[in-house]
């Protein structure tokens, strides 16, 4: 038969048999070949073409193999980066710990010596307090003593004719200092008491 002196390859399905159908159809016998061999060439092309799509073992577990080899070198480089990313994320925590710390030593040197100079202020104005009422003190004893003065003059002018203003003059003389002096020192003795009160 035609069909079977020209091919020499492997045959998909029994050829022989389809010819004998197509005849007993009514076709001629080249023309039931000529049916067969075409039915052949589309069946062999189809399963050539399915034959490429496809892969062998081997190649399935090498492509197996090559997969388990990218995805342990895309873990290791994921590890590798989130290692990398954590010791610098420590390292930039450690930085900013040191930053606040410095930071920290700086605002107690501040106030250490904000503190020391509110002392040495709070210290010199005790003092220039203190010496303000030392002065205060002479002023009262220098005025306690015009006034043992002023007495003593009216009790020795018995002479003078005008002992009445001169008594007058003295009160007032006497009003004035003593009225200045305890204002100031009043005044003292009231910002001392407040800032030992603080």
């Amino acid at each position: 038969m035609h069909h079977t002196s020209r091919r020499t390859a492997q045959y998909y399905f029994d050829t022989a048999d389809y010819v004998s159908r197509f005849e007993k159809h009514g076709l001629t016998p080249a023309q039931a070949e000529g049916v067969v061999d075409t039915l052949e060439d589309i069946i062999g092309e189809s399963i050539r073409s399915m034959q490429g799509n496809l892969v062998t073992r081997e190649e399935q577990e090498k492509r197996h193999y090559t997969q388990k080899v990218d995805f342990a070198s895309l873990k290791q480089t994921l590890e590798l980066s989130e290692k990398t990313d954590f010791v610098n994320l420590k390292a930039e925590n450690e930085r900013l710990l040191g930053d606040i710390e410095r930071l920290k030593q700086r605002l107690r040197e501040e106030i250490t010596r904000t503190q020391a100079g509110v002392r040495l202020d709070l210290n010199l104005e005790k003092g220039r307090i203190r010496d303000e009422l030392s002065m205060r003190v002479v002023r009262l004893a220098d005025v306690d003593t015009r006034i043992e003065n002023e007495i003593g003059l009216l009790r020795t002018s018995q002479r003078h004719f005008h002992r009445l203003n001169r008594m007058e003059a003295v009160k007032f003389n006497i009003l004035q200092y003593a009225f200045a002096v305890m204002s100031g020192t009043g005044a003292l003795l009231l910002a001392y008491l407040r800032m030992f009160a603080h």
